[in-house]
């Protein structure tokens, strides 16, 4: 139990002892670590000491440095701006010697421009003085050429200048006589170049139209249906079409005749909607009609609108793109009316071109010419005064509708489109292949026209001159007098309009001149 005890009490003290030698060296370990840090401590402090103290010291002489860089810029800036001054004081020195210099010239100026004044004011005095000696002896030497003279200084005025004038008459007619034969001569010359070219430059077509068509039939057995019971439909047909339809013994085909195109062509077109259909009665007649009547006035507006874009024509009002696509339904002896004026037009641009005027206008003015040829309803009014009135109504230019009034001479040219219109027109229709007529009723109808003019008393010649749309007759002066000059031309246009049988109208003048002939020998 004791030793128990003692066992016991022996390994507490152990225990106790071990534990305080344990803490004594943790205390020394502590304490040795403790100094080791101050020291370590110390020795970083008085090595950021010294590095705090390198960096102050580089920062000072970094900013010696930038002290002495701004120092030496500032020197540098104020020595400069000294230069200036100094440039800028010498300049104003130098400018104020100039000044000084130039003030004296300008002291020296004025003193030499007073001393030339009172020189010139002396002058002007001795001239005043000698030029009042002059006009008394011009005067008393007029007086003395009046004496010796017998004429007044007016007079003597007078007498020179109308010799002066005469003089200058007489040379300017020369002048003028050369410069009109040397136009005459160089004109004509360029004048054919002119038409020459431009007719080369047009392409042209030959006259095809007629004034009947012949509809085609699969068998003869169509034509009773055509004819109807005791001949309805082809009486509704004429009524409804105004065309005549002839149904004779030729096989397989029937004719229409009219002098419209438009309406022959509604007719062909009905025909055959009917005949294709099979249904022919008057009805249907009317229906179809009416129907292709609508269809031809569209392709009307698209022949004129197609027209004038491949014309190049441009802000035409509607109703006269609506008379050009009708030109197409028309005929002028056998010569197509569209073609013509497209023709025309074409010539008209160019020529306009060669001669430097408004090829547009010209076109214009080319295709709008023979509008007049297609009216709607019938009328006394030639086609040329009836297309320039059209064309003033639809707001065209006033030289377009003088060139479209003018073209046959009906009213006067005021413009240099007119002619050019003129010429043209007459190109496309006097070509070879372009119009078709018969020579022999062509020939006699403009004979027969000098005829009924030959038939008056006093008439000593007579000309049927624009294709038979003007008579022209001279009669003798001393058979005729003037007051019977206009009744003569009244006679003559009535003989004509109950003898003949023409298209159109005949204008008829009737010239009569006195001429006084003498020879100098």
């Amino acid at each position: 139990m004791d030793n128990t005890l003692l066992i016991v009490i022996v390994a507490i003290v152990s225990i106790v002892i071990g534990f305080v030698i344990s803490k004594t060296i943790d205390k020394q370990r502590a304490t040795s670590t403790v100094k080791m840090a101050e020291l370590n401590g110390e020795k970083l402090v008085k090595e950021a000491e010294k590095e705090a103290e390198n960096i102050k010291k580089d920062k000072i002489l970094q900013a010696k440095e930038k002290f002495i860089e701004l120092k030496a810029q500032h020197e540098k800036e104020i020595l400069a701006r000294d230069n200036k001054m100094s440039d800028a004081e010498k300049r104003i020195k130098s400018k104020e010697s100039k000044v000084s210099q130039e003030l004296a010239e300008n002291r020296k100026k004025s003193r030499d421009l007073d001393n030339k004044l009172k020189d010139i004011s002396s002058r002007k005095e001795r001239y005043i003085k000698k030029e009042a000696e002059l006009d008394k002896m011009l005067h008393r030497k007029i007086q003395q050429l009046e004496v010796i003279s017998g004429l007044s200084a007016e007079e003597a005025k007078e007498q020179l200048l109308d010799s002066l004038k005469q003089k200058a008459n007489t040379e300017a007619m020369a002048i003028v006589q050369d410069t009109i034969e040397e136009a005459k001569l160089t004109a004509k010359q360029e004048a054919k170049k002119i038409i020459i070219n431009t007719i080369q430059r047009v392409g042209t077509e030959e006259a095809i139209d007629n004034t009947v068509s012949v509809f085609n039939l699969e068998n003869d057995d169509v034509k009773g249906r055509i004819i109807g019971r005791e001949g309805r439909n082809i009486r509704a047909l004429e009524s409804a079409t105004g065309v005549e339809i002839i149904v004779d013994d030729t096989p397989e085909a029937i004719i229409l005749s009219c002098f419209d195109s438009v309406r022959r062509e509604i007719a062909r077109l009905s025909l055959h909607k009917l005949v294709t259909d099979g249904r022919i009665h008057p009805a249907r007649i009317e229906d179809v009609v009416r129907k292709t009547r609508k269809q031809i006035e569209d392709e009307i507006v698209d022949i004129g609108k197609r027209t004038i874009i491949d014309l190049g024509i441009h802000n035409l009002h509607p109703e006269l793109v609506r008379i050009v696509g009708r030109m197409k339904y028309r005929s002028s002896y056998g010569q197509n009316l569209l073609q013509h004026s497209r023709e025309v037009s074409k010539l008209c641009g160019i020529m306009a071109a060669e001669l430097g005027l408004n090829p547009k206008l010209a076109k214009r003015a080319g295709l709008l010419h023979d509008i007049g040829k297609v009216p709607e309803e019938d009328t006394e009014t030639p086609h040329a005064i009836l297309g320039m009135q059209w064309a003033e109504k639809y707001g065209e230019k006033a030289e377009v509708c003088n060139a479209i009034g003018a073209h046959h001479d009906e009213v006067e040219m005021t413009s240099l489109l007119s002619p050019i219109i003129q010429v043209c027109d007459a190109i496309s229709g006097a070509r070879p292949g372009a119009r078709r007529q018969v020579l022999d009723s062509y020939v006699k109808r403009l004979k027969d026209l000098e005829d009924i003019a030959f038939g008056f008393h006093g008439v000593q010649k007579a000309y049927a001159i624009q294709a038979g749309r003007e008579l022209r007759v001279i009669i003798e002066s001393d058979k005729v007098p003037d007051e019977k000059a206009k009744e003569m031309s009244f006679s003559i246009s009535q003989k004509i309009q109950t003898d003949m049988t023409y298209p159109g109208q005949v204008k008829v003048t009737v010239i009569r001149e006195t001429r006084a002939v003498n020879i100098a020998k």
